[in-house]
């Protein structure tokens, strides 16, 4: 049922921008309107309370837990798993925002005066933020949830399964189908919206850097083949397909951040990586909560709302593709690698990207926001012309966003599979294929009737209900893992004063 049901919505939505698209568009950008005029304040709390939740949950009394049990072992080394997390997690979205956010708040920065020193600052500060801590604790967050729940309590790897110690057999009736379908359809919207960009990127690379003419059927043809490969890898498996493209991807961006770095202003970029980490780490609770009731500004709905939204989608996918890929990890071990690691990768990506594209707007000359305001997606190769090396640097960056396309898809496709059969860890191959058809169908539909503005409304309006989920979610982690404690104490407690009675009682003759 949760199957046919998530499966008729989203080929609903498709016939719908298909047939009238218009009417899509129109009854879509009235949603965010609401969404954002009465939700922004729950969306900036809901997230900074995330990333409170799982910083307590990495250092507080229940860090030592492990998942699995106490003897479990870890299926993959830390490199690969880093590397699945990385990739699964934002690697689309680093590639096409890495020059092109910094570059963006540069020119319209959420305060001050725009094309100064200051809002040079404040634009890497931002981009930090959006890309930091907050995002990552959204994933920590879900997939602890679903990794707890699925490896200590022998639960199926379902969000619905979260709430079985509140609810009871109840889950397994309309509430627990209700949630399972909303975790598809946000994990869908999420997962259709890195594709658009990636594919919009893709595309702009193809056009900027060998000369391909852009049209509707480039589009199409760069989803169908990125989606074909996807489906093509999803069925060797976790074990193989998955892993080795994540580490393809880790090596390919290593390769191409230690360019740019190298070959582009390299004493500026790690300066501003420097003073950025300070100002981000000394604004962080600003920032969290920064709203503008008083001037009715719309840059934090443009880029704030938008980011955290787009993060809670990406929750259930990523969520669960890290618990799956998580066992035998204690929940420190869990939340101090999902939660810093890639997020000091993030900081180092854009102080590289972001940091040479301002470089060279502000100091060299270069006029990137002439190229950057008709199309974000050719900001990056834009910043790489001005590279030596440039044609090399623009081909592997278009070999990396592919993988990192592949990647995704490639995740998403078992996410919703596993989602649509019960939690199944290896679903049938015919699901997977069936989603690999439906989201990618879904990303050009969105990208005809709108591009990157539809792909941002479609997250904002879809991570509403699912940001609800998620607080639920918290309340039964943290209900679970208290209980597990107390049954653990009373158990140790019998097990004392067995010892200590075994210890003191009077020896017979049978002794």
């Amino acid at each position: 049922m949760v199957f046919a049901i998530s499966l008729a919505i989203a080929i609903g939505f498709v016939l719908w921008g298909v047939i009238a698209p218009a009417s899509m568009t129109a009854i879509t950008q009235m949603m965010l309107s609401a969404t954002i005029g009465g939700f922004g304040w729950f969306y900036l709390l809901a997230v900074f309370g995330f990333l409170v939740f799982a910083v307590y949950l990495a250092f507080g009394r229940f860090g030592k837990i492990r998942l699995g049990g106490d003897d479990a072992e870890p299926e993959f080394s830390r490199t690969s798993w880093f590397a699945m997390l990385f990739s699964a997690g934002m690697g689309i979205g680093l590639v096409f925002w890495g020059a092109a956010e910094p570059l963006a708040h540069f020119a319209t920065p959420p305060s001050g005066d725009p094309l100064t020193a200051d809002a040079a600052r404040i634009a890497l500060r931002y981009t930090f933020f959006h890309w930091g801590l907050h995002p990552w604790a959204i994933y920590s967050v879900m997939g602890l949830t679903i990794a707890y729940f699925s490896f200590n309590r022998k639960l199926p790897s379902l969000v619905s399964e979260a709430f079985r110690p509140w609810l009871g057999k109840h889950v397994d009736g309309v509430f627990g189908k209700v949630v399972d379908i909303l975790s598809i359809i946000a994990t869908a919207c999420g997962v259709v919206t890195s594709l658009g960009l990636g594919t919009l990127q893709i595309a702009g690379g193809l056009v900027h850097t060998l000369g391909v003419p852009d049209s509707d059927a480039l589009h199409v043809a760069i989803i169908v083949v990125a989606m074909g490969m996807a489906l093509i890898s999803s069925m060797t498996g976790v074990g193989r397909g998955v892993k080795w493209l994540s580490n393809l991807n880790v090596a390919i961006a290593l390769l191409l951040l230690t360019a740019v770095i190298v070959l582009g202003p390299t004493l500026f970029i790690f300066e501003s990586f420097t003073t950025t980490l300070g100002g981000y780490i000394d604004n962080l609770s600003y920032m969290s909560l920064r709203l503008t009731p008083f001037s009715k500004g719309s840059w934090v709905a443009d880029w704030t709302l938008f980011y955290w939204a787009w993060w809670i989608t990406w929750a259930p996918f990523v969520g669960l593709f890290i618990a799956r890929v998580s066992k035998g990890r204690t929940i420190r071990e869990f939340i101090v690698g999902v939660l810093l690691a890639p997020s000091l990768v993030s900081f180092l990506w854009f102080s590289a990207f972001g940091g040479a594209a301002i470089h060279q707007q502000l100091l060299e000359g270069v006029n990137l926001l002439a190229v950057h305001t008709q199309d974000y997606s050719k900001t990056l190769f834009a910043m790489l012309e001005a590279l030596p090396l440039a044609k090399t640097l623009s081909i592997l960056a278009l070999l990396l966003i592919v993988s990192f396309f592949v990647t995704s898809a490639d995740s998403a496709n078992l996410v919703l599979a596993m989602q649509s059969t019960r939690g199944k860890q290896n679903p049938p191959a015919w699901i997977k294929l069936v989603w690999g058809l439906v989201i990618g169908a879904m990303a050009i539909v969105l990208l005809f009737s709108g591009g990157l503005k539809a792909l941002q409304t479609l997250s904002i309006v879809a991570a509403l209900p699912f940001a609800l989920i998620m607080v639920g979610l918290c309340v039964a982690l943290y209900k679970a893992l208290a209980e597990d404690e107390r049954v653990l104490e009373r158990k140790e407690k019998a097990r004392r004063h067995a010892v200590d009675a075994m210890l003191t009682r009077e020896p017979t003759l049978g002794d």
